[in-house]
């Protein structure tokens, strides 16, 4: 994986793979059979709080990358559906000048 300049996408996919750690803990005792106590709707809602968190991490990150990453594809046909002159690696929109 590569490094993020950006802080905050950087903490994001740090917590989306601790959240993703924590859920599979609690999935698998929860299917596994282990012998821990009835799960009761704390549980639950615990399950359904952290893949909340993940949706919303992993949301933030798919915003990022599509604002700032160029397209992958290298065939004529997509490369020139893409309007470079108005690509910027900071996702700010262009400057339209007054008249």
């Amino acid at each position: 994986m590569t490094a993020d300049s950006d802080s905050h996408i950087a903490w994001q996919r740090a917590q989306v793979r601790k959240h993703r750690a924590a859920l599979k803990e609690l999935e698998i005792a929860r299917f596994g059979g282990a012998a821990i106590p009835t799960f009761n709707r704390k549980t639950e809602q615990a399950i359904s709080e952290l893949k909340r968190k993940i949706m919303e991490a992993e949301r933030c990150i798919g915003d990022y990358e599509r604002r700032t990453k160029r397209p992958l594809a290298t065939d004529g046909r997509s490369l020139a559906s893409v309007s470079w002159s108005h690509w910027d690696a900071n996702g700010t929109p262009p400057q339209r000048r007054r008249a």
